[in-house]
């Protein structure tokens, strides 16, 4: 069955031309111009994805991404923004934003990221509905919580996403460029250091002897794997 797309953007060309696109690629699209319509549309279909303008006439990006989520609506929802500044990227990532193009983009990359999107809806949908234990590690995937020795750890926002990537591939080495493109929508060799640190702090917080690690490991000059 095909996927649906909700597009919300306000440029009438723009919205054209992506729709054009996603149709001649075997989706099911949907167009919509303000934010208030977005909610709207939100609430009465089933959409496997968004692509949300944040200048939008009215109800803004963000206030449209806020509200869905709000609603405890999860379709994956990727921004379309010509700014260019972190600050706006990580408001609307925080807002529940899974993704995000800055304008001009290049319609190919547009589909790839779409797909990237789909695939890690995809995989969440078949992660474990209870609770999983690793020795003294009890770790509830949809509840975003992580339990050792009875009691809670603290883990940032990407440390858990990095733990969950991991977990849902568990015995399964994954590349680098596999998690910096999962995980942070890097290209690994843009960021060279960031997934280490991550790591590094999940093992600091998960083993019992994080110099040698019993959860996650390093198979040297390949990547990362989750032994449970």
């Amino acid at each position: 069955m095909s996927k649906r797309i909700l597009i919300v953007e306000d440029a009438v060309d723009l919205a054209r031309v992506v729709g054009d696109r996603f149709r001649s690629e075997g989706y099911q699209v949907e167009a919509v111009s303000d934010g208030e319509s977005a909610v709207q549309a939100m609430d009465e279909g089933s959409y496997d994805v968004m692509l949300l303008d944040v200048m939008l006439p009215g109800m803004n990006g963000f206030d449209v991404c806020r509200e869905v989520r709000r609603r405890s609506r999860d379709t994956p929802i990727l921004m379309l923004t010509a700014r260019s500044e972190t600050v706006d990227k990580i408001v609307g990532l925080r807002l529940g934003a899974d993704d995000y193009v800055t304008k001009p983009f290049d319609l190919g990359e547009l589909v790839a990221r779409v797909e990237a999107l789909l695939r890690r809806a995809s995989r969440t949908s078949k992660a474990p509905t209870t609770p999983l234990e690793f020795g003294d590690i009890v770790i509830d995937l949809p509840g975003a919580e992580v339990r050792r020795g009875g009691g809670r750890v603290d883990l940032t926002a990407r440390e858990f996403l990095l733990l969950r990537c991991l977990i849902e591939n568990r015995g399964v080495v994954l590349s680098r460029d596999f998690l910096m493109k999962n995980v942070w929508n890097y290209d690994a060799e843009l960021v060279t250091r960031t997934l280490d640190v991550h790591i590094a702090g999940l093992r600091q917080k998960l083993e019992e002897e994080p110099s040698r690690p019993r959860y996650i490991l390093t198979a040297r000059g390949l990547g990362y794997k989750f032994a449970g």
